[in-house]
């Protein structure tokens, strides 16, 4: 990417960030009843997107070289951030509960694409082509994400929460660690299911690990100005 792509890339990044953290933290702090609701569905919408942009391949010179990676990589950690978000709120019960639903959601998703590509395509649609390409789905892909999303969010779930009742006060350390391990559990996974034998394997794992846990580190702050906004006024 030039300079001003780059730019233009971290700036769409920030902003997304910065929507998503505040509008969560006004529902939760001001909707009590739309916040958790308000949370699970930022939570399945990123995955839902995240899922679509895996099967395209991007190219990020990271300086020491170019690193190769799913699309999905700079949208994944959004997932690590809101589990995080659900957590601390709502407790460890309810961020697995927000997992299955996003889980379900998925596989909802899957079975409407093979509806509605049961339909036969009308004589003057010029774009059926494209249209298979971009949503036609790869089972390799689809389990791959499945597998590694149950197992690394839930354990994301269950490292925030160990680290929340024995660290009560070290809102970074939860925050870091437990996404640092989904993230780049997840990338090992996802990789060696979906493209193994395929693709080259260890230059995906290595750019994804990397851009993956850059986006999740550089998303803390955000996390902290979530918690730091629901306690103003209250302590």
């Amino acid at each position: 990417m030039n300079d001003i792509t780059t730019l233009l890339f971290w700036v769409i990044l920030f902003a997304l960030f910065t929507v998503v953290t505040y509008a969560a933290a006004r529902m939760v702090k001001y909707g009590t009843q739309l916040g958790y609701p308000a949370l699970v569905a930022f939570y399945v919408f990123y995955l839902t997107i995240s899922q679509v942009f895996a099967s395209r391949i991007v190219e990020i010179d990271a300086g020491f070289g170019q690193l190769l990676m799913p699309a999905a990589v700079v949208i994944y950690p959004f997932l690590a951030v809101i589990i995080d978000m659900i957590n601390e709120v709502y407790g460890r019960r309810m961020a697995h509960a927000a997992i299955i639903i996003a889980f379900v959601s998925q596989i909802l998703l899957v079975l409407s694409i093979i509806l509605v590509s049961l339909l036969p395509p009308a004589p003057f649609f010029a774009f059926e082509e494209a249209w298979q390409e971009l949503f036609g789905l790869s089972i390799r892909i689809v389990l791959a994400s499945w597998v590694s999303f149950l197992i690394c969010e839930n354990l994301d779930a269950i490292i925030f929460d160990s680290l929340k009742t024995r660290f009560p006060k070290r809102l970074v350390l939860r925050s870091t660690l437990s996404n640092v391990t989904n993230l780049t559990l997840d990338s090992v996974i996802f990789i060696s299911i979906a493209f193994a034998g395929i693709l080259p394997i260890i230059p995906l794992i290595i750019g994804q690990v990397i851009v993956k846990n850059l986006i999740g580190l550089v998303s803390t702050p955000w996390f902290v100005g979530y918690k730091k906004y629901l306690q103003n006024g209250q302590e």
